[in-house]
């Protein structure tokens, strides 16, 4: 019977049914008054960089997968798209061609969309937005008068990593090993008058409001504690013994300022250069300071790298013992965190004993192991730990356990010091010397300084007529019927500025533009926010785990103070997907490895490319392609196709009273299973239980009532991750309007119960997971399962394991330190 059933063949419907959803436009959310409730799916919106690849294809599909499956459970969906479209590689890409950065961007976003609707993403299309558009940057540069308005936006001169390829301003990091990430050229130091955004009065909410992100990964959100870098401490005063100049320091450990036995300044700090010249070293400093600039500041900083200092022939006099200690300039500190000064104390800072050592400076015990002595010349590495305090004035033989307040203390009450918070956190810096980006809306004017470009005169548009050719200043500089203009203070003479803004700032509210893409008189409707916000699941890149996320909290924070929006976080769920790479590297033409995902549905179809990415392994691992199989997918979905023609008629007469059969039980395990697995992002092992349940419906023998409940299952729980051929079998099984838009099965509890229980999984006693596993579940399974869990690989990472208690069929409980 099975071989009257026509070839699976996806090139004759996927076509035809991803131009039916976007013609009906089946995806479109409802009103943000519809009864139902509410799920605003975000993707991260992808680059106009060319074709997509399989990178995008791991994350839209995944992303994608979120979104119906909540319309299945009856949710007015929002599952919006756009592109992040201005950036310095599309006016790179546009130079090399010799075609305008306008055409090649725009051609990449046709491009990308219709690749999109191939693959049957479910966006609601009426909602797009591309950054680039003169009707969304007008808004970009809204937001940033609004900024200026509240003193939140400001210039400044500044230290900025400078590109001489590119001829525009880098963020740290996209400088490695000294070079361009991009270009691969040298890169310089140079002072450039910058605008910044002050997100640094923002640093301790930032912080704080993470107690709200309880569906983020400790990983992000470690990663962004980190990028602030909250250190609490106290600020002391040294003093230049031969100038009587003061210049303060920063410590976490005042408790160790009786074994400062040197003093380091970053080079860029002008006391340096200062004290250089007063020593006679102008040239030699000179020279040391373009050698330094060279460097970025991540590579300057980086553990176990070789420091360079300089002695500039100074001393500082210790405001807690009087003691003079040398002054050398070294490139390990740098000049935007703290003051631009350090205090070496080599024997209980490792960095520091490492610095000593190279440069043959002094190392004082003032902390010592309980009942030990360290003898400075013996030691290998620094005592960064508690003790018993010596050579430590009043503390001499107090325990260090606890003692810096009692320090900062008596530091205030002598006025040597006073307790400090201190942040790695700088501004952020938004200005870009290109063309390609939203103009800053700034006058400048001879007479009244900076003036706001007037609401009624945005956009800014950018001119067509430029030449964006790297030439040592901003196109936009080159181009006097743009630059000249009338102060609209005084009406006399003046210049816009020349500069773009970093693409940053676009992607920080995209989210809300969503909301109201086509209102010209509004950033966004604040009704439509209130209703639709926070964001419900957001998907995409660990790549952008700081800067993006960590710039669109900011931004929503300060539209809170605005009073525009009534929340303070823009995203209540986040997941990260891994990277796809082939056989153990990333994908790249250079490499030759580079596989898209056109040539597999053009090979195998869209349901196939889909379903393959997401059963190769859990969302948030990296997938390697050299080890999945798209045929093997593809035979897989052609035995659906058959399973589900061949019993067409048995579902076409199925009736009658449902019993306790051995497939039933099977079809409401695997419904249990899947719904837990779809709200989890465990897409591999929701497939996973769907072939399972393929091939018992395959083997039983069962009543057309079971066969019929069994398949209508599979086929709803498979549509997310497989659109097309469930669409095209639930229409041939004669049933009227979508699948997506049916109602997603619910499992029974009481036949649930009789086949599996929940296993839960702790680190050091806190519920992490919870899996459904056979009651008969050895411990030796349990153990396996659960370490294999990516969320718990990711908790136990860097840690060491104790000890696993098991307790068979309910519990695992990873103890780890």
């Amino acid at each position: 019977m099975a071989d009257q059933v026509e070839k699976y063949d996806p090139a004759s419907f996927e076509p035809v049914w991803a131009q039916r959803w976007v013609d009906d436009e089946l995806y479109k959310a409802g009103p943000s008054d519809d009864p139902r409730p509410r799920f605003y799916a975000l993707d991260m919106f992808p680059y106009p960089s060319g074709d997509l690849h399989m990178g995008h294809l791991e994350a839209f599909t995944g992303g994608d997968i979120i979104p119906r499956y909540w319309w299945m459970r009856g949710y007015n969906v929002l599952h919006p798209i756009g592109w992040d479209a201005f950036g310095l590689p599309a006016e790179n890409a546009a130079l090399k061609r010799g075609i305008h950065p306008k055409e090649w961007t725009y051609a990449n976003i046709t491009q990308q969309e219709s690749s999109f609707k191939r693959l049957g993403i479910s966006f609601d299309w009426s909602r797009r937005v591309n950054t680039c558009d003169p009707e969304y940057y007008k808004w970009t540069q809204w937001l940033f008068i609004k900024f200026f308005e509240r003193g939140l936006a400001y210039r400044k001169a500044a230290p900025a990593n400078w590109c001489p390829n590119d001829q525009t301003v880098l963020a740290n990091e996209q400088v490695v090993n000294g070079k361009c990430e991009r270009c691969g050229a040298v890169v310089e130091k140079r002072d450039l008058v910058q605008w910044f955004f002050r997100i640094t009065d923002y640093a301790d909410r930032l912080l704080d409001d993470m107690s709200l992100l309880e569906g983020w990964t400790d990983r992000v959100l470690t990663m962004q504690r980190n990028w602030i870098g909250r250190s609490e401490g106290a600020r002391v005063t040294f003093t230049i013994a031969e100038t009587d100049q003061e210049i303060e320091v920063f410590t976490t450990r005042p408790d160790t300022l009786w074994g400062v036995t040197f003093f380091v300044l970053a080079p860029e700090h002008p006391l340096a250069a200062e004290l250089a010249a007063r020593a006679g070293k102008q040239e030699e400093f000179r020279e040391y300071l373009a050698r330094v600039r060279r460097t970025s500041d991540i590579d300057r900083t980086a553990a176990g790298r070789h420091r360079e200092g300089l002695f500039l022939d100074a001393h500082v006099t210790n405001p807690v013992n009087g003691e003079r200690v040398p002054v050398l300039a070294s490139d390990h500190v740098l000049m935007e965190y703290g003051t631009g000064a350090v205090m070496g104390v080599p024997a209980h800072d490792q960095r520091d004993f490492e610095f000593a050592r190279q440069y043959g400076l002094p190392i004082r015990i003032v902390i010592a192991p309980p009942g030990k002595q360290l003898d400075p010349e013996a030691m290998t590495e620094a005592w960064p730990h508690d003790g018993v305090m010596m050579n430590s004035g009043p503390f001499d033989g107090r325990s260090s356990d606890g003692i810096i307040a009692a320090v900062t203390e008596w530091l205030e009450e002598q006025g040597l010091g006073k307790q400090d918070v201190n942040y790695r956190l700088r501004d952020w810096l938004l200005s870009r010397q290109r063309y390609w980006g939203a103009p800053i809306p700034i006058i400048h004017c001879p007479a009244c300084g900076e003036v706001a470009v007037p609401e009624d005169q945005l956009p800014v548009l950018l001119p067509d007529d430029v030449d964006f050719s790297p030439q040592g200043e901003s196109p936009l500089a080159k181009h006097e019927g743009f630059m000249h203009v009338s102060c609209p203070r005084c009406g006399g003479d003046a210049r816009r500025d020349a500069d773009t803004m970093d693409t940053f700032v676009d992607s920080s509210w995209y989210f809300l533009r969503y909301l109201s893409p086509n209102d010209g008189s509004q950033a966004f409707s604040m009704p439509e926010a209130a209703a639709w916000m926070p964001v419900s699941q957001y998907t995409g890149g660990i790549e952008h785990a700081i800067l993006h996320l960590l710039y669109s909290r900011f931004f929503t924070k300060v539209l809170h103070d605005m009073d525009l929006v009534p929340f303070v976080e823009p995203f209540i769920n986040l997941m990260n997907q891994g990277q796809v790479i082939m056989e153990g590297a990333a994908m790249s033409k250079s490499k030759g490895n580079l596989v898209a995902p056109a040539e597999i549905i053009d090979s195998f179809g869209a349901d196939t490319a889909r379903a393959t990415m997401m059963f190769a392994g859990p969302f948030e691992a990296d997938v390697d392609w050299a080890d999945v199989s798209p045929q093997g997918m593809y035979r897989w979905l052609s035995r659906v196709w058959r399973i589900v023609l061949t019993n067409a008629d048995r579902i076409a007469r199925a009736s009658g009273q449902q019993g306790e059969s051995a497939l039933r039980k099977a079809t409401h395990r695997t419904i249990d299973g899947v719904t837990h697995d779809m709200e989890r992002f465990r897409f591999n092992t929701a497939i996973a239980k769907l072939m399972t349940l393929a091939n018992e419906i395959s083997d039983a023998d069962a009543s057309d009532a079971d066969i019929a409940e069994a398949i209508d299952a599979l086929l709803h729980m498979l549509a997310p991750t497989a659109p097309f051929i469930t669409e095209e079998l639930w229409h041939r099984l004669g049933n009227s309007g979508s699948i997506h838009m049916s109602s997603w099965p619910v499992a029974d509890p009481a036949l649930v119960r009789q086949g599996s229980v929940t296993c839960v999984v702790q680190v050091n006693g806190k519920v992490r997971e919870r899996l459904d596993v056979a009651p008969s579940a050895t411990e030796d399974e349990l153990r396996e399962t659960a370490l294999g869990l990516a969320r718990i690989q990711d908790l136990i990472a860097g840690k060491e394991i104790a000890r696993i208690i098991v307790v068979p069929p309910k519990l695992v409980n990873i103890v780890v330190r």
